[in-house]
């Protein structure tokens, strides 16, 4: 069954939302290289490999269902930020939006009746979940510790013990 060109242009969007994560994300690294926590920077580094999985995910899946998929610009992310806490409270509310979008999706999929969308949406909605649980996760601990070093650095070198797949801290 060909994917409806509603969907296509959800999942083209999509696609865009993904690859602006990714830019996000590695905007972040920056950032945290910068600052000299190379936990943190290697943690956005692997969130910036998996949002750009994800995109891939997205474009493979318009193609293996008979659509197109059409790539858009990508603007600016920003590159300076107060401290570790608000970069990673913009994670969390980052994290939150794309749930929306996906949920977004998988809705149209509902309302179109598109059974392999809905399982391919599925998958991305159970991450979604432990991304926005993770986030939460290093927010509440950097809140913590607020603004003890050692504690940051304990963070930072938990950070940096994350392999692909496994967002835990």
């Amino acid at each position: 069954m060909k994917l409806s060109a509603n969907l296509q242009e959800s999942f083209n969007d999509q696609i865009n939302a993904e690859l602006a994560s990714a830019y996000l994300y590695l905007s972040m690294a920056a950032y945290f290289e910068d600052e000299n926590l190379p936990g943190f920077a290697h943690w956005m580094r692997m969130q910036n490999e998996e949002e750009t999985a994800h995109a891939m995910r997205f474009f493979d899946y318009v193609h293996d269902r008979g659509g197109r998929a059409t790539l858009k610009g990508i603007g600016e992310p920003p590159s300076d930020f107060r401290n570790p806490l608000d970069v990673m409270e913009r994670t969390l509310e980052h994290e939150r939006k794309v749930t929306v979008l996906i949920n977004r999706m998988y809705q149209l999929a509902i309302e179109e009746s598109d059974y392999a969308a809905q399982v391919m949406l599925h998958d991305l909605i159970n991450e979604q979940v432990e991304e926005e649980k993770v986030a939460e996760e290093i927010v509440d601990h950097l809140r913590i510790i607020e603004g003890d070093g050692t504690g940051l650095l304990q963070i930072d070198a938990r950070l940096g013990e994350r392999t692909a797949g496994d967002g835990q801290i």
